[in-house]
C-alpha cells in the first residue's frame, strides 16, 4: 500500500499477553477468532493513556458525548439518525443479544438464525435453553442467498431472529429489499427482529453497507452495534442497543440491568469516543489494507492452490474459504493443519453443518503473517492429500 500514514506492516508480538487468539491455544499461527493483529488507531491509544494517567479506576457512568460519537457516527457515514432517548449502554453485542434471548422469549421457544452463521448465535440461543431453527442460506455459483420461502415457514414457528448484517462468515451485505423482505417477514409472523450489524464498518473501500433500520420500517426491531470489530477495541467491553420500540426499550433496558450488563468499563467511554471522533481517516486506511489482503488470498489461491476457492464478499475481515473440493470434514481438516502446519483457522461446521466443507480465515494481520498462513495452509493441504489422497487436482 502507498502513501500510508498509518503503520499495518509492523508484526505484533502478542504472545504472553493474556490474548485468547495468541494465548489460549499454542498455534504457531492462529487466524481464527475475530480480533485484529494491528496496532490501534493512535487517538484510541492517545485517549487511554490519558485516562490511565489518572489514579483512580472507580465505577464509571456513562456520558451524553458517549452516545453523541454513536449518533454522529452513523448520520455521517450511513444517513442514519438516532436518538439519545433511543439507546442503551451495554458491555457488549452477545451479552445484549443473550439478554434479549431471555427477554423475548420462554425456555423451549424457538429463536430463527440464517447458517452458516456466527457460531456463538447457536451457543447462546441453546444455553438458554431455547431452540435453534435454522433458515439455511443457499449456496448457488459461489455466491449466497435467502431462501425466503423457507424462511416464511420457518418464522411462522418463532418468536424471535437474530439477522447478521454484514453476514459472518459468508461476507455478504444484505441488500435493502432483501431486509425490506425479511422485515414483512417478521410482521406477517410477528416476530421480533435483532440485527447484529458489528461488522458494518468493514466494507470494501467505496462499499457501504445497508442499515436494518433504513431499509426496513418494521417497529419490532433491535439494533445491536458496536465499534470493538471496527477499531479493534473489543476488550473494553461496550457497545449500544437501539430501537425505536418505546415497549421494546424498555424491557431490554430491564433485562440488561437484572443481567448486570449494563454497566460501563472504566475506558469505554475514552476508547469509544476517539474511535468516532478521531479515527475515521485510520479507518479508511484499514478497509484498504483488508482489501489488499483479500486480492492476496484470491490471487494465491487461484495460482498456488486452486482446490480452495474464495467465496466473493463484500465486508468483514473473515474470509469463507469452500473446501469442498477436498472432500474432507473442516474438522478434520482444521485438525490436520494445526497439528501440522501450527495454523488455527476456524471450521466451517462451526457456523452449522451447511458450512462443513468451509474454513473460516482472519486476515486482519500484517501481510508478512498472511504470506505465512496461506503458505502454511499450501502446505497442510498438500500433505493431507498426500496421506488421504483427497484430490487428483492439488
Amino acid at each position: 500500500m502507498k502513501n500510508t500514514k498509518y503503520d499495518f506492516e509492523t508484526v505484533i508480538d502478542r504472545k504472553n499477553t493474556n490474548s485468547v487468539k495468541w494465548d489460549f491455544f499454542d498455534d504457531d499461527l492462529p487466524m481464527w477468532v475475530a480480533d485484529m493483529d494491528f496496532r490501534v488507531a493512535p487517538a484510541i491509544e492517545k485517549a487511554i493513556q490519558k485516562r490511565a494517567s489518572h489514579p483512580v479506576y472507580g465505577y464509571s457512568i456513562v456520558p451524553d458525548s458517549y452516545y453523541e460519537a454513536y449518533i454522529n457516527w452513523w448520520k455521517s457515514n450511513y444517513d442514519f439518525e438516532m436518538t439519545r432517548e433511543d439507546m442503551l449502554y451495554s458491555i457488549g453485542v452477545v451479552p445484549s443479544i443473550s439478554s434479549m434471548i431471555r427477554c423475548f422469549t420462554d425456555v423451549g421457544d424457538n429463536v430463527l438464525i440464517q447458517s452458516p452463521v456466527y457460531h456463538v448465535f447457536f451457543y447462546v440461543i441453546e444455553e438458554n435453553h431455547r431452540n435453534v431453527v435454522e433458515n439455511e442460506l443457499i449456496y448457488e455459483n459461489g455466491e449466497y442467498r435467502i431462501d425466503f420461502d423457507d424462511l416464511d415457514k420457518k418464522l411462522a414457528e418463532c418468536k424471535l431472529m437474530v439477522l447478521c448484517n454484514p453476514q459472518n462468515p459468508v461476507g455478504k451485505i444484505w441488500s435493502k429489499d432483501e431486509l425490506n423482505q425479511i422485515g414483512e417477514l417478521c410482521k406477517k409472523h410477528d416476530v421480533i427482529l435483532i440485527s447484529d450489524e458489528i461488522h458494518c464498518d468493514l466494507t470494501d473501500p467505496g462499499v457501504k453497507y445497508n442499515p436494518f433500520m433504513t431499509s426496513s420500517d418494521y417497529e419490532n426491531s433491535i439494533l445491536t452495534i458496536s465499534p470493538s470489530k471496527s477499531f479493534n477495541i473489543a476488550g473494553f467491553q461496550s457497545s449500544v442497543v437501539y430501537t425505536k420500540n418505546k415497549e421494546l426499550l424498555e424491557k431490554v433496558k430491564t433485562q440488561l440491568h437484572l443481567d448486570n450488563s449494563d454497566a460501563c468499563n472504566v475506558f469505554a467511554v475514552s476508547a469509544v469516543e476517539a474511535a468516532y471522533n478521531e479515527s475515521k481517516d485510520w479507518l479508511d486506511e484499514l478497509r484498504e489494507v483488508l482489501y489488499e489482503n483479500k486480492q492476496m488470498v484470491k490471487e494465491y489461491l487461484s495460482n498456488e492452490l486452486p482446490v480452495v476457492k474464495l467465496v466473493d464478499c463484500d465486508a468483514t475481515y473473515l474470509l469463507w474459504l469452500d473446501c469442498t473440493a477436498l472432500n474432507v470434514s473442516s474438522k478434520v481438516l482444521g485438525e490436520f493443519l494445526r497439528e501440522n502446519q501450527g495454523l488455527f483457522l476456524s471450521a466451517g461446521s462451526d457456523f452449522g453443518e451447511c458450512g462443513d466443507k468451509f474454513m473460516r480465515l482472519n486476515i486482519a494481520c500484517p501481510p508478512k503473517l498472511l504470506k505465512q498462513g496461506l503458505a502454511k495452509l499450501k502446505a497442510g493441504v498438500i500433505a493431507l492429500n498426500n496421506i488421504h489422497k483427497l484430490s487428483k487436482n492439488i
